[in-house]
């Protein structure tokens, strides 16, 4: 099993499984993880605002990472669902802060709820629900 007991382990297992992101964990653990995104201009759509499958990125990745703190064994747990609302438009030259909670944490399905600001504001830009599947646990023979 892999060691995710603390933020840098949490962050280094993060950095090898999605090389390409940049996203810094702040904090995770107690069904709750807050993460932080770095927008470069890559992620900005036509118009100048950060793209929507950013945004929905970013909420996917805050809810895989609070169901990892909370329950390391459920590291091959996967997206299910995610349901995302775009609520204004984030600051383009700020960093995106998705703040998640996980709200039902099931034996085979963890359902959780992020909100996405700007580094700053606190006028969301996001709202964001999903499902993650766990798979079934192999009992020892």
């Amino acid at each position: 099993m892999t060691d995710l007991s603390s933020i840098p382990k949490l962050q280094a297992f993060v950095d090898q499984a999605f090389p390409d992101s940049t996203l810094i964990i702040e904090q995770a653990g107690d069904g709750t993880a807050r993460i932080r995104f770095p927008v470069e201009e890559r992620h900005l759509r036509p118009g100048g605002t950060v793209s929507g499958p950013v945004l929905f990125s970013i909420a996917d990745c805050a809810l895989y990472i609070a169901i990892l703190a909370t329950s390391p064994e459920d590291i091959m747990a996967v997206t299910s669902n995610l349901n995302i609302n775009f609520l204004s438009r984030p600051i383009a030259d700020k960093a995106i802060i998705g703040e998640c909670r996980l709200i039902k944490n099931g034996r085979r399905l963890v359902y959780g709820e992020v909100v996405l600001f700007s580094e700053g504001d606190e006028t969301p830009v996001a709202h964001a629900t999903g499902t993650y599947a766990v798979p079934v646990k192999q009992q020892a023979s």
